[in-house]
C-alpha cells in the first residue's frame, strides 16, 4: 500500500511517527508531507523521517483562508506525482481538499473538538475520522471512535519508557520538585477567542511564574516571546527529551492541551489554564483525575499550590495512570491495523468503542 501523511504541527510528527516506522517496517510505501510550524520539521528531522515541505503555517485566520487553495495546490501536485491510495492527516482541510479532487481516499486523526471551522472544511471531503471515544462531537457517519487519545500513540508503555538521566541533563536531581509550564502561541484556527494565562492577571506572566517559584524549580516551554526576565527558565533540552522531562515533573502547568495530556498519561499532575475545553482532557480529569482545567491563572494557581502541597503526589498519580492504561489502547496500533485494512476497518471491539453508521 502507498500512503501519504501531512503533518502540520509537532504533535503530528508524533501521533505518527510510530505508525510511519510500523507501516515502512510492513512493507507499506509511505511519503510525509509536511507545513512548516514551530518545531514540525526539526522534530522530523530528529526522528530521521524524509519529508517534502508543502508550505508554511500563517498566523491569522484571513491568511489562513487565503493561503488555502496555494496548499491545495502544491498538494494535488505531489499526490498527482505519488499517485497514493491513501492520505492520513489529522484533519486537515486541504489534505481532504486534494485527496477529493484525485478521488484518493483521505482518513483523518482528529482530536480538538474546538476546531468547528476546520472541521466544516474538511468533513465533506474525508472518507472516515477516528477520534477519542471521549471527542465530545458526533460526526455522523463517517466516525469512528476509539478507546484512547492520540498521546497514546507515543507515550502508551509498549512506545516508550521514561530516561531517567534527563535529571542530569537539567542539572537536577530526582528529589527536586520540577515544575513545566507551556505559554502557547496562540495562532491555530482554533485559538480564536481562547485565552490562558497571559489574561487577566496582574503582571501576567512573570507575576504567574513569580508566584510558582517558592514551591520548586520552573522549567518553561513557550511557543510564544516571553519577557527577558523569564529567559533563563526556558528548556533547553533536546526536542525528543521533553517527555522525559514531563514524566520526571512534579507539576505541568499551562496553556498547551496536548502537553497536560501527555503529563497524565505520563502520571504527572497537569493543570490546563483556558476558557476553551478539550474531550480527551474532560475524560482524565473526570475519569481518572489527573489533571484540573481551570478559566484562570488565578485559579490555576490556587490548585498548583495546593497540590505541590502534597508529599505524595507521584506516588498518587502513578497508580491514576495505572488505571487509565488498564482502559486504554495502543493507538499506534490501533492506527496501523486501521490503514491496513482498508476500506474495511478493523473488527477489534477491544478498540473501537463505537461506530456511528
Amino acid at each position: 500500500m502507498k500512503l501519504l501523511f501531512l503533518v502540520g504541527h509537532p504533535a503530528h510528527v508524533h501521533l505518527f511517527r510510530n505508525a510511519i516506522a510500523e507501516l515502512r517496517a510492513r512493507g507499506h510505501s509511505v511519503w510525509i508531507a509536511a507545513i512548516e510550524k514551530e518545531t514540525t520539521l526539526r522534530l522530523l528531522s530528529v526522528y530521521g523521517l524524509d519529508y517534502t515541505p508543502v508550505g508554511k503555517n500563517v498566523p491569522t485566520i484571513a491568511g489562513k483562508l487565503l493561503d488555502l487553495p496555494l496548499k491545495d495546490i502544491r498538494l494535488v501536485m505531489l499526490l498527482s506525482r505519488i499517485r497514493p491510495d491513501l492520505v492520513v492527516s489529522t484533519g486537515s482541510p486541504y489534505a481532504a481538499q486534494a485527496s477529493a479532487a484525485l478521488s484518493i481516499p483521505h482518513v483523518a486523526f482528529s482530536d480538538t473538538e474546538i476546531a468547528s471551522g476546520v472541521i466544516r472544511l474538511m468533513l465533506p471531503f474525508t472518507d472516515v475520522v477516528c477520534t477519542p471515544s471521549c471527542f465530545w462531537l458526533d460526526l455522523g457517519s463517517k466516525h469512528v471512535r476509539y478507546r484512547g487519545y492520540h498521546e497514546l500513540a507515543y507515550l502508551h508503555p509498549n512506545r516508550f519508557e521514561a530516561n531517567p538521566d534527563i535529571f542530569e541533563a537539567i542539572d537536577a536531581v530526582p528529589s527536586d520538585r520540577l515544575i513545566v509550564v507551556r505559554f502557547a502561541s496562540w495562532d491555530s484556527s482554533h485559538d480564536l477567542g481562547a485565552r490562558g494565562v497571559g489574561s487577566g492577571l496582574d503582571g501576567g506572566l512573570t507575576s504567574f511564574v513569580l508566584q510558582l517559584e517558592p514551591y520548586g524549580r520552573v522549567l518553561i516551554s513557550s511557543e510564544r516571546e516571553i519577557p527577558k526576565s523569564l529567559r533563563e527558565l526556558e528548556l533547553t533540552i533536546p526536542l525528543d527529551r521533553v517527555h522525559d522531562l514531563l514524566a520526571a515533573a512534579t507539576l505541568y502547568i499551562g496553556e498547551g492541551a496536548t502537553m497536560a495530556s501527555e503529563a497524565g498519561v505520563l502520571g504527572t499532575p497537569w493543570i490546563f489554564v483556558s476558557n476553551e475545553g478539550r474531550g480527551y482532557l474532560n475524560d482524565q480529569e473526570n475519569r481518572y483525575g489527573l489533571g484540573y482545567h481551570v478559566a484562570s491563572p488565578e485559579a490555576a494557581l490556587v490548585r498548583a499550590k495546593s497540590l505541590l502541597g502534597q508529599d505524595d503526589l507521584k506516588s498518587e498519580w502513578k497508580a491514576k495512570r495505572e488505571s487509565l492504561l488498564r482502559d486504554k489502547i495502543d493507538v499506534t496500533q490501533f492506527i496501523v491495523e486501521f490503514l491496513e485494512r482498508w476500506p474495511d476497518g478493523i473488527s477489534h471491539p477491544t478498540m473501537i468503542e463505537s461506530h456511528q453508521g
